[in-house]
Protein backbone atom coordinates (compact mmCIF):
# COMPACT_ATOMS: atom_id res chain seq x y z
CA UNK A 1 0.00 0.00 0.00
CA UNK A 2 3.01 2.57 1.45
CA UNK A 3 4.86 1.41 -2.56
CA UNK A 4 0.86 2.26 -4.68
CA UNK A 5 1.34 5.91 -2.92
CA UNK A 6 4.92 6.47 -3.49
CA UNK A 7 4.12 5.80 -6.56
CA UNK A 8 0.89 7.71 -7.07
CA UNK A 9 2.77 10.84 -5.41
CA UNK A 10 5.87 10.65 -7.84
CA UNK A 11 3.85 10.43 -10.83
CA UNK A 12 1.81 13.39 -9.62
CA UNK A 13 4.76 15.43 -9.12
CA UNK A 14 5.80 14.99 -12.44
CA UNK A 15 2.98 15.66 -13.75
CA UNK A 16 3.40 19.37 -13.31
CA UNK A 17 1.33 21.91 -11.77
CA UNK A 18 -1.62 21.19 -13.80
CA UNK A 19 -2.00 18.59 -11.46
CA UNK A 20 -3.46 20.61 -8.60
CA UNK A 21 -6.09 21.51 -9.86
CA UNK A 22 -7.45 18.12 -11.20
CA UNK A 23 -6.66 17.32 -7.71
CA UNK A 24 -8.98 19.61 -6.28
CA UNK A 25 -11.46 18.12 -8.88
CA UNK A 26 -10.74 14.63 -7.20
CA UNK A 27 -11.43 15.93 -3.70
CA UNK A 28 -14.81 18.22 -4.98
CA UNK A 29 -16.31 14.67 -6.71
CA UNK A 30 -15.89 13.03 -3.54
CA UNK A 31 -17.40 15.43 -1.06
CA UNK A 32 -20.54 15.40 -3.50
CA UNK A 33 -20.50 11.73 -3.78
CA UNK A 34 -20.45 11.37 0.07
CA UNK A 35 -22.92 14.54 0.05
CA UNK A 36 -25.38 12.70 -2.07
CA UNK A 37 -25.43 9.14 -1.43
CA UNK A 38 -26.31 10.22 2.02
CA UNK A 39 -28.91 12.23 1.14
CA UNK A 40 -30.34 9.86 -1.41
CA UNK A 41 -29.64 6.68 0.38
CA UNK A 42 -30.20 8.00 3.91
CA UNK A 43 -31.93 11.20 4.60
CA UNK A 44 -34.32 11.49 2.16
CA UNK A 45 -35.12 7.98 1.68
CA UNK A 46 -38.51 6.10 3.70
CA UNK A 47 -40.26 2.34 3.13
CA UNK A 48 -43.24 3.79 0.75
CA UNK A 49 -44.81 0.49 1.16
CA UNK A 50 -45.18 0.02 5.03
CA UNK A 51 -45.45 4.40 5.39
CA UNK A 52 -48.46 4.19 2.98
CA UNK A 53 -50.23 0.66 4.31
CA UNK A 54 -50.22 2.47 7.46
CA UNK A 55 -51.52 5.79 6.05
CA UNK A 56 -54.44 4.09 4.51
CA UNK A 57 -55.25 2.24 7.70
CA UNK A 58 -56.11 5.61 9.14
CA UNK A 59 -57.63 7.04 5.92
CA UNK A 60 -59.82 4.18 5.31
CA UNK A 61 -60.60 4.38 9.27
CA UNK A 62 -61.77 8.16 8.48
CA UNK A 63 -59.37 9.11 11.19
CA UNK A 64 -58.07 12.48 9.02
CA UNK A 65 -56.30 13.71 12.82
CA UNK A 66 -54.43 10.17 13.46
CA UNK A 67 -53.39 10.03 9.59
CA UNK A 68 -51.71 13.51 9.83
CA UNK A 69 -50.49 12.66 13.10
CA UNK A 70 -48.86 9.69 11.92
CA UNK A 71 -47.47 11.35 8.90
CA UNK A 72 -45.89 14.46 10.76
CA UNK A 73 -44.39 11.60 13.21
CA UNK A 74 -42.58 10.24 10.04
CA UNK A 75 -38.49 10.57 9.34
CA UNK A 76 -38.96 14.47 7.42
CA UNK A 77 -38.89 13.08 3.75
CA UNK A 78 -39.92 14.93 0.41
CA UNK A 79 -42.44 11.67 -0.03
CA UNK A 80 -43.71 12.89 3.92
CA UNK A 81 -44.09 16.41 3.39
CA UNK A 82 -46.17 16.40 0.08
CA UNK A 83 -48.61 13.48 1.84
CA UNK A 84 -48.78 15.90 4.80
CA UNK A 85 -49.33 18.78 2.87
CA UNK A 86 -52.10 16.67 0.72
CA UNK A 87 -53.78 15.44 4.69
CA UNK A 88 -53.73 19.05 6.25
CA UNK A 89 -55.73 20.35 3.40
CA UNK A 90 -58.53 17.73 3.16
CA UNK A 91 -61.05 19.84 4.88
CA UNK A 92 -60.88 22.64 1.94
CA UNK A 93 -61.45 20.20 -0.66
CA UNK A 94 -60.43 17.96 -3.29
CA UNK A 95 -59.18 21.19 -5.39
CA UNK A 96 -56.83 22.37 -2.36
CA UNK A 97 -55.76 19.09 -1.49
CA UNK A 98 -54.38 18.82 -4.94
CA UNK A 99 -52.90 21.89 -4.94
CA UNK A 100 -51.43 21.64 -1.87
CA UNK A 101 -49.59 18.14 -2.97
CA UNK A 102 -48.31 20.19 -5.72
CA UNK A 103 -46.57 23.19 -4.64
CA UNK A 104 -45.44 20.63 -2.18
CA UNK A 105 -43.97 18.54 -4.55
CA UNK A 106 -42.03 21.81 -6.64
CA UNK A 107 -40.70 22.52 -3.40
CA UNK A 108 -39.21 18.69 -2.39
CA UNK A 109 -38.00 17.62 -6.17
CA UNK A 110 -35.00 20.21 -6.09
CA UNK A 111 -34.36 18.50 -2.57
CA UNK A 112 -33.72 14.87 -5.13
CA UNK A 113 -31.93 16.94 -7.84
CA UNK A 114 -29.64 19.13 -6.13
CA UNK A 115 -25.94 18.80 -6.61
CA UNK A 116 -26.18 15.91 -8.49
CA UNK A 117 -25.40 17.53 -11.75
CA UNK A 118 -22.04 18.94 -10.69
CA UNK A 119 -20.72 15.81 -10.90
CA UNK A 120 -20.99 15.17 -14.31
CA UNK A 121 -19.62 19.01 -14.70
CA UNK A 122 -16.58 17.92 -12.55
CA UNK A 123 -16.06 14.75 -14.64
CA UNK A 124 -15.80 16.91 -18.07
CA UNK A 125 -13.36 19.42 -16.27
CA UNK A 126 -11.17 16.63 -14.84
CA UNK A 127 -10.99 15.08 -18.04
CA UNK A 128 -9.99 18.57 -20.14
CA UNK A 129 -8.00 19.29 -17.59
CA UNK A 130 -5.88 16.20 -17.88
CA UNK A 131 -5.49 17.18 -21.90
CA UNK A 132 -4.62 20.87 -21.12
CA UNK A 133 -1.86 19.43 -18.82
CA UNK A 134 -0.84 17.02 -21.35
CA UNK A 135 -0.50 19.78 -23.92
CA UNK A 136 1.32 22.12 -21.73
CA UNK A 137 3.87 19.20 -20.93
CA UNK A 138 4.13 18.64 -24.61
CA UNK A 139 4.84 22.16 -25.71
CA UNK A 140 8.03 22.16 -22.92
CA UNK A 141 9.08 19.25 -23.87
CA UNK A 142 9.16 20.29 -27.48
CA UNK A 143 10.73 23.28 -26.50
CA UNK A 144 13.59 21.37 -24.53
CA UNK A 145 14.53 19.15 -27.69
CA UNK A 146 15.04 21.95 -29.73
CA UNK A 147 17.85 22.79 -27.78
CA UNK A 148 19.14 19.01 -26.95
CA UNK A 149 22.12 17.73 -28.02
CA UNK A 150 20.96 15.69 -31.22
CA UNK A 151 22.24 12.57 -29.27
CA UNK A 152 20.06 13.33 -26.48
CA UNK A 153 17.22 13.93 -28.50
CA UNK A 154 15.33 11.19 -28.39
CA UNK A 155 15.61 10.02 -24.35
CA UNK A 156 14.80 13.63 -23.19
CA UNK A 157 11.71 13.68 -25.44
CA UNK A 158 10.53 10.44 -24.35
CA UNK A 159 10.86 11.19 -20.59
CA UNK A 160 9.11 14.70 -21.24
CA UNK A 161 6.24 12.47 -23.06
CA UNK A 162 6.05 10.08 -20.53
CA UNK A 163 5.96 12.88 -17.62
CA UNK A 164 3.15 15.30 -19.67
CA UNK A 165 1.19 11.83 -19.79
CA UNK A 166 0.70 11.31 -16.15
CA UNK A 167 -1.82 14.47 -16.46
CA UNK A 168 -4.00 12.95 -19.02
CA UNK A 169 -3.82 9.26 -16.67
CA UNK A 170 -4.71 12.02 -13.16
CA UNK A 171 -7.78 13.58 -14.92
CA UNK A 172 -9.52 10.54 -16.23
CA UNK A 173 -8.49 8.56 -13.06
CA UNK A 174 -10.50 11.61 -11.19
CA UNK A 175 -13.26 11.69 -14.40
CA UNK A 176 -14.05 7.95 -14.74
CA UNK A 177 -15.64 7.89 -10.89
CA UNK A 178 -17.02 10.85 -11.17
CA UNK A 179 -19.16 9.85 -14.53
CA UNK A 180 -19.96 6.38 -12.92
CA UNK A 181 -21.20 7.78 -9.85
CA UNK A 182 -23.39 10.55 -11.74
CA UNK A 183 -25.23 8.14 -13.10
CA UNK A 184 -25.64 6.04 -10.39
CA UNK A 185 -27.17 9.26 -8.25
CA UNK A 186 -29.20 10.23 -11.46
CA UNK A 187 -30.98 7.47 -11.42
CA UNK A 188 -31.90 7.26 -8.17
CA UNK A 189 -32.44 10.90 -8.08
CA UNK A 190 -35.54 9.91 -11.04
CA UNK A 191 -36.29 6.77 -9.30
CA UNK A 192 -37.16 8.65 -6.05
CA UNK A 193 -38.98 11.63 -7.87
CA UNK A 194 -41.52 8.76 -10.01
CA UNK A 195 -41.72 7.07 -6.74
CA UNK A 196 -42.89 10.99 -5.34
CA UNK A 197 -45.14 11.53 -8.41
CA UNK A 198 -46.54 7.88 -7.75
CA UNK A 199 -47.68 7.99 -4.18
CA UNK A 200 -49.06 11.61 -3.96
CA UNK A 201 -51.64 10.38 -7.21
CA UNK A 202 -52.12 7.35 -5.65
CA UNK A 203 -53.00 9.28 -1.86
CA UNK A 204 -54.92 11.95 -3.66
CA UNK A 205 -57.68 9.18 -4.80
CA UNK A 206 -57.23 7.55 -1.72
CA UNK A 207 -57.99 10.70 -0.21
CA UNK A 208 -61.04 11.49 -2.43
CA UNK A 209 -62.65 8.48 -2.40
CA UNK A 210 -62.73 8.66 1.23
CA UNK A 211 -63.37 12.32 2.05
CA UNK A 212 -67.16 12.04 2.90
CA UNK A 213 -66.29 9.31 5.66
CA UNK A 214 -63.36 11.28 7.41
CA UNK A 215 -63.77 12.82 10.48
CA UNK A 216 -63.17 16.50 10.19
CA UNK A 217 -61.49 19.19 13.12
CA UNK A 218 -64.28 20.36 15.25
CA UNK A 219 -63.71 23.88 13.95
CA UNK A 220 -64.39 22.53 10.41
CA UNK A 221 -67.00 20.97 10.71
CA UNK A 222 -68.65 24.04 13.16
CA UNK A 223 -68.12 26.24 9.67
CA UNK A 224 -69.90 23.61 7.63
Amino acid sequence: MGEMFGTLAKHYHEGGWMMHPILVSLFVAIGLIIDRVIALYFKTSIDKESFLKELKRHVYSGDLDKAISFTASQKKTPLTSVIKAGLINVPKGEADVQAAMDEASLRESPKIEKRTGYLAMIGNVATLLGLLGTIVGLIGAFGAVANANPADKATILASSISEAMNCTAFGLLTAIPALVAYSVLQGRSQHMLEELNESAVAVLNLIVANRDKMKMPASVAAEE
